[in-house]
């Protein structure tokens, strides 16, 4: 977890300061599925720049959702897994896939 301690009015703040944003949910489900390195993540989510994938993953990191492991290799290889109390956000990705594919289906009949 980050050093610094962050208050919040509510627990859906604090969801939202974790694990919401733009990029931050595609990450956690793409590593549902396993450790990606750094450039299977950008291609993955593909509209994502290195700067905002960069600074995602430290946050995610920083909040104790992902760790980064850097191994000694030439050319340097990086991979990105979900901690143990990452895959506890599994539910909460679920219900927004859940509620997405409603939408879209909703969508396809306007």
């Amino acid at each position: 977890m980050t050093s610094s301690v962050r208050t919040y009015q509510c627990s859906v703040a604090a969801t939202v300061d974790v694990a919401g944003g733009k990029w931050k949910p595609l990450i956690v489900h793409y590593l549902m599925s396993g450790t990606k390195r750094f450039g299977e993540l950008q291609r993955l989510i593909g509209t994502v720049t290195q700067r905002s994938l960069t600074l995602q993953l430290r946050e995610l990191e920083s909040d104790g959702i992902v760790t980064r492991e850097v191994f000694a290799e030439v050319p340097p290889r990086v991979e990105y897994s979900l901690t143990e109390f990452g895959t506890t956000l599994a539910p909460v990705l679920e219900a927004m896939k859940k509620w997405g594919d409603a939408y879209i289906e909703l969508s396809a009949f306007k």
